[in-house]
């Protein structure tokens, strides 16, 4: 099990937080030339997200619009889906453009079953389309781990959210020992891990910096972290928050891609609050993957046609 209290997390969070205080055009320097070390910088992973099964989670995320106890909101609750049409919707995707395929469920853990039964259905079809293959479902028990990566599971997305003295703050129907225990049964099982945070949620910087320590010193770290903005929801208990700042999401994605130097660093929620010229700092900062459609599970998305412009405008002139 992962220790919190080992002395090379506390270090590594003075690293953060020096790193996300530091000037900007510094900060963009350094982390530009880590980012050209170890990746081809057009290579810009494009992957979708599909909730399989919304609304109606007995989680009590503050952020969340999902949470069976955010009774404001008023999310139409929907059914699980069928995995034939899930395939096809990843079909869909695909002959968009999008190379990776994750799937979401609101729910606590994941039960045996006929439901779990036909999330390895979705896993194994989406595989079959030549795509990668994540899904988020809450905690997992070791066999069920192992269920997935029989099934051809790329990764298993589980995110930390946020440092773990802030935690509590935002959740409190898990711990932050539940989520380790998850993302272990993950890394033993074999598959990728995807596990980042989101920040705006009235976290300190020193917050910030916890939850990226805590995720650089996973041995090995993870494949893929995305890095969240908050969407505010009316409704949830953050919903009268702001909305964050460019430079906010550049620092942090910046942080995390020096000390993540080979994970893809995924520009993930609360991108359509960021223009153009933003997420290409992003991605000169070390972003190399974001979500892309129209829909993030329940929230809004840059559209696909903001989307064509943002590569049209990366792309070299011809």
């Amino acid at each position: 099990m992962f220790d919190l209290n080992n002395s090379s997390v506390a270090e590594t969070a003075d690293q953060a937080e020096a790193l996300l205080k530091a000037p900007l055009l510094d900060l963009l320097h350094q982390s530009a030339d880590v980012h050209r070390a170890h990746h081809d910088v057009t290579d810009i992973q494009k992957a979708s997200l599909l909730s399989v099964k919304t609304g109606g989670c007995p989680e009590d995320c503050a952020y969340c619009p999902q949470s069976a106890h955010h009774k404001e909101v008023g999310l139409q609750k929907e059914h699980f889906m069928n995995p034939d049409a899930v395939i096809q919707m990843a079909q869909r995707a695909k002959s968009a453009g999008a190379e990776r395929f994750c799937m979401g469920a609101a729910w606590r853990k994941v039960r045996d079953g006929a439901e779990f039964d036909a999330v390895l259905e979705m896993v194994r079809g989406v595989r079959g389309l030549d795509m990668e293959a994540c899904v988020t479902l809450g905690m997992l028990q070791r066999h069920q781990a192992e269920a997935l990566a029989e099934a051809g599971l790329t990764a298993y997305n589980h995110n930390l959210d946020t440092g773990p003295e802030f935690y509590g703050e935002i959740i409190g129907t898990r711990t932050y020992r539940d989520r380790l225990e998850t993302l272990e049964h993950v890394r033993v099982a074999g598959m990728s891990i995807c596990c980042g945070g989101i920040i705006g949620m009235g976290e300190s910087l020193r917050d910030r910096a916890d939850m990226l320590a805590v995720l650089a010193n996973f041995t090995p770290p993870p494949e893929s972290v995305p890095i969240n903005a908050l969407i505010p929801v009316k409704g949830t208990p953050l919903g009268h928050l702001p909305r964050v700042r460019a430079p906010e999401i550049i620092r942090m994605v910046a942080t995390a891609r020096i000390l993540m130097p080979k994970a893809r660093v995924r520009l993930s929620a609360g991108r359509d609050g960021f223009s153009i010229s933003d997420q290409i700092l992003c991605f000169m900062a070390g972003a190399n993957s974001i979500f892309y459609g129209d829909e993030l599970l329940t929230a809004p998305n840059s559209s696909l046609s903001l989307d064509k412009e943002l590569f049209e405008t990366l792309a070299a002139i011809e």
